[in-house]
């Protein structure tokens, strides 16, 4: 089909694609002429939002995670989970609910406190909040609770990032994560969500 210049200011005749590559800038286009609709899926990734355009989420991770840590002394338990931010500037929300309990046999005062660690079990500590506290003077008495810790953390990174918990036991006693009672005797898993928040 020719190309024809209508005297009514239109142009018939041009087939999809016929227009040289770049004839079309931002100038052409008229003010609010393309909306959603004629975005393709993925089109606008999070380095091309405008400065200060932030507080949405970019990305979930979230996981249950089963099984108990016991412990007499300090150490890094089995809940820890890790996300990778696609952007440098971005914070990651945390946050950890878990069971915990304790088993004195008979030792009175009891006293346990949580870490939540980045980076592994040198990594830094981002809050920590003591979660037993309690007077158990009968072996078949034990301490117990279900515990959330919750924190908006800026990694400063997109390298891959592990947020854990760590035991700091100030007493002696036996500690169970995962779990209440004494002698593990119920499971309480733990739920670890990790939330990417644009900057």
């Amino acid at each position: 089909m020719a190309i024809v210049i209508n005297g009514s200011g239109t142009v018939t005749g041009i087939s999809v694609g016929g227009l040289p590559d770049g004839i079309v800038d931002a100038g052409t286009l008229a003010t609010n002429s393309v909306d959603s609709a004629e975005l393709i899926d993925g089109a606008i990734d999070t380095a091309h939002l405008a400065s200060g355009v932030g507080g949405k989420v970019l990305q979930v991770v979230s996981s249950q995670i089963n099984g108990t840590t016991s412990s007499t002394s300090d150490v890094y338990t089995h809940i820890f989970l890790s996300i990778t931010p696609t952007l440098a500037s971005s914070k990651v929300l945390v946050t950890i609910t878990f069971g915990m309990g304790n088993a004195t046999d008979g030792s009175g005062n009891s006293q346990a406190a949580m870490e939540l660690k980045r980076g592994g079990t040198s990594g830094t500590v981002i809050i920590e909040r003591t979660v037993i506290s309690g007077n158990n003077t009968d072996s078949n008495r034990e301490g117990m609770q279900r515990a959330t810790m919750q924190v908006l953390d800026s990694p400063s990174t997109t390298s891959s990032t592990e947020y854990g918990l760590y035991l700091k036991n100030t007493d002696g006693a036996t500690y169970y994560v995962g779990a209440w009672g004494y002698a593990v005797t119920w499971l309480s898993p733990a739920c670890v969500t990790l939330m990417e928040i644009g900057a």
